[in-house]
């Protein structure tokens, strides 16, 4: 073989093990960040769940606007409530009506219907404490008949919730640790396939420093390289995510976005850095004869 096909050899061999690198870095990265993105929103998407849970109070037909308008009021004003609807029982009967396609109310005679107000709360306070002691204070007014609120679904999604809460911190933390041992893996991989080259330099002289670190340079740039690609990947998610699911407001949190594409940009340089530190000093320290 040619000295130039040897350099063309070289080369494309660097080139692949550059390749290799940049590929499982970027993939790992892409991965740590829609899981930072999830955890980071997380307590946006259990909100928004628990803020779609009503409370009903039932009103009694002999109940007069002004004390509709003065509960309606009063439950504006507990920090608890997030917004009120009020639905008068013609309204609940309009519906009802296009809902199952017959008019029942001629069938009956009357309207058997009641005025109702939906509460909505805000997510902190949706827990059976805070739901049951307003139901309690509701349920005073005399011409309140009924306040009922899923109760079961409520205790359900606390549930849920709590187990979701610890997977998702275990599976964090693994995944965060399969992420170092991959990246590690891979860029030991490309340090051996220049062993030789290390131990060369090592011979004639070259103090440890002075070797590693066009090495760490080198692979540092690969993650700051790889980091970029997987945030282009990532945004795009974030686009698309937003697109479907726009009550969530991801683009909004901009806290949250920078907090995870920082992360992301720094994890994948150091970790390379480090990784590459380890894997030098390994053939730095390795006999003339153990690299065979």
């Amino acid at each position: 073989m040619s000295k130039k096909s040897q350099e063309k050899f070289q080369n494309r061999r660097v080139l692949n093990s550059y390749f290799s690198v940049i590929i499982s870095i970027t993939f790992v990265l892409f991965l740590l960040g829609i899981l930072g993105l999830f955890v980071l929103n997380y307590r946006s998407i259990t909100s928004h769940f628990k803020e779609q849970i009503s409370m009903n109070v039932y009103l009694k037909n002999n109940a007069k606007e002004i004390e509709i308008t003065q509960l309606q009021k009063k439950i504006l004003l507990n920090p608890a409530t997030k917004k009120v609807n009020y639905i008068s029982k013609e309204e609940a009967a309009k519906s009802y009506v296009n809902e199952i396609g017959e008019d029942f109310i001629s069938f009956l005679g009357y309207n058997p219907l009641l005025d109702v107000i939906d509460i909505f709360f805000n997510a902190s306070y949706v827990n059976d404490l805070t739901l049951s002691s307003t139901k309690t204070d509701i349920e005073n007014f005399d011409f309140v008949d009924e306040v009922v609120y899923d109760k079961p679904l409520l205790e359900l999604l606390e549930k849920n919730i709590q187990k979701i809460t610890f997977s998702l911190l275990f599976f964090a933390s693994l995944f965060v640790i399969i992420a170092l041992l991959l990246i590690n893996s891979s860029i030991r991989l490309s340090i051996y396939s220049k062993r030789f080259v290390i131990k060369t330099m090592q011979l004639v002289g070259a103090k440890k420093s002075f070797i590693r670190m066009p090495f760490i340079l080198n692979n540092m740039l690969l993650g700051l390289i790889s980091s970029l690609i997987s945030l282009s990947g990532l945004s795009y998610l974030v686009f698309e995510i937003d697109k479907l699911f726009p009550e969530l407001k991801i683009l909004n949190q901009t806290y949250e976005l920078v907090s995870v594409y920082s992360i992301v940009l720094i994890f994948g340089i150091i970790i390379s850095g480090l990784s590459t530190f380890f894997a030098t000093q390994r053939y730095l320290n390795l006999k003339t004869n153990a690299n065979y």
